[in-house]
This record gives C-alpha cells, sequence and structure tokens, in this order.
C-alpha cells in the first residue's frame, strides 16, 4: 500500500484493535463496494481522465515499471492495463493500494496529481503484484508477510530516494535510506491493518534484513531512473543469456 503524506490515525495506534474488527483497509478504498460506472460517465470526470493519461505515461515510458511487468509476464503473471488497474477516489491518505482478492492496483485518482507521483505508486503497487505472484503470500493473516512485500516495495520503487526525502523534510546520512524503507512500511502496515504500533514495528524487524536485501527483479537497489534503465537493460540481457543455454 502506498501511503500519502498524513501520519497513521493514532486511534489506530493506540487501541490494539483484535483481528475481528479488522476491515484490512479496504475502508480507505470506498470505491472497491461501488457498482461501476458507465465509460461514459466516468469520462466526463477530469480526475478520472487524469489517471488514466498518467498511468498510461507511466507503463509506456517508465523503466522501474517496465521492468516490473516485464518480470511478471516471465512469471506467468502478464498485467493487462483495464483489467489490472483501477482509477478510483480514495481516502485522503492513501495513493494507491494491491487488492489481492482481485489482483486489481487501485490508483487514487482525487490524490495522484503529478505524473512522478504516478510513476512511483505504481511501481509501489506492482512490486506488491510481483510478490503476490510469486509467492505464497498470505497478506490477511500473516502480518510478517505484509511486512515484508512493503520493505521490499519502500526500498526498490524509489520511495526513498533523497529526493523525495528532502521533500519531506527528512534527510541525513549513514543509513537513512534503510531508516526511510524501515518508516514507511510501518506506516504502510498501520494503514490497512488495525494492530498497534509495536505490533508493527516487530512484525517489519523481524525480516526486515532478509526483506530488505531481496532485490529481485531489480537486481540492486533502484536509486535513480538512470538506475532503473541498467536495471531493465540487465534484466533483459539475462533473459536472452537464458534463453541461449
Amino acid at each position: 500500500m502506498e501511503p500519502g503524506e498524513a501520519a497513521p490515525s493514532p486511534a489506530a495506534e493506540e487501541k490494539g484493535w483484535g483481528e475481528e474488527d479488522d476491515d484490512f483497509g479496504y475502508r480507505l478504498f470506498p470505491d472497491r463496494n461501488k457498482k461501476p460506472q458507465s465509460f461514459l460517465v466516468r469520462s466526463l470526470f477530469t480526475f478520472h481522465n487524469r489517471c488514466q493519461l498518467m498511468l498510461r505515461m507511466t507503463l509506456d515510458t517508465n523503466p522501474y515499471a517496465q521492468l516490473l511487468l516485464e518480470a511478471m509476464k516471465q512469471s506467468g503473471c502478464t498485467v493487462f492495463n483495464d483489467r489490472h488497474f483501477s482509477c478510483e477516489n480514495c481516502d485522503g491518505c492513501v495513493s494507491g493500494g494491491f487488492d489481492s482478492a482481485t489482483s486489481q492496483i487501485v490508483l487514487c485518482q482525487n490524490n495522484i496529481r503529478h505524473q512522478s507521483h504516478m510513476n512511483r505508486v505504481v511501481t509501489h503497487e506492482l512490486i506488491h503484484a510481483f510478490d503476490h505472484c510469486r509467492a505464497h503470500v498470505d497478506w490477511f493473516k500473516n502480518v510478517k508477510h505484509l511486512a515484508c512485500s512493503e520493505i521490499r516495495a519502500a526500498n526498490l520503487s524509489g520511495d526513498c530516494t533523497l529526493m523525495n526525502e528532502i521533500a519531506r523534510f527528512k534527510f541525513g546520512l549513514k543509513g537513512h535510506h534503510q531508516t526511510c524503507v524501515r518508516d514507511r512500511a510501518i506506516r504502510s502496515i498501520l494503514a490497512v491493518r488495525k494492530i498497534s504500533k509495536e505490533t508493527a514495528e516487530k512484525a517489519v524487524d523481524e525480516v526486515f534484513d532478509a526483506c530488505f536485501n531481496d532485490l529481485e527483479p531489480f537486481g540492486r537497489i533502484p536509486h535513480s531512473k538512470t538506475d532503473a534503465k541498467r536495471a531493465y537493460r540487465d534484466f533483459q540481457n539475462r533473459d536472452r543469456y537464458n534463453a541461449n543455454l
């Protein structure tokens, strides 16, 4: 889940909610439970048009997204724009989410306002989709599985690049990237699970080293678009090499 810049609700952190009360974050995506609008009706709304245009730009030109789409295709999970992406209105604190029940990425059309933000959200959620494709992720019952995918998404999507952190007025020196990844993973979990902050922190810390060092399918941490382009080129060359074995 791609959080917005608002902090998680303190009430959700303090109540110590039980599992039976958890709606798994669906409250943040109210359009999930509504009947889909006709294409004509949706086309009249500027937010929806803008979201669709920015999504197409991301899928056609962004090397982060292109690498992930190719990796998913090779894993037997081809992504189709109309089937696997949905531009919807969401709660103000989130920018996107991955709905594992439908294998669909939700893009918050009312909260994504510029192309670089769309690029980052699509990449973040495609990493969740890639994890869903390649592994038996128990999104709803195993918080460690969720924590691992959130760590990977924060680490590999560009969420924690130096420029993004400076824009958030958060920057440091040694180990700052790891700190950013940990913090954003915890925030994402708290946004979609009614558990205490301590429980979320414990889940993240227990799997952090293994999941932070799982760099598939990039093979590196892409700190910039240039890094992502190199990773995409290496991925394509690796595929060609394996095809000739």
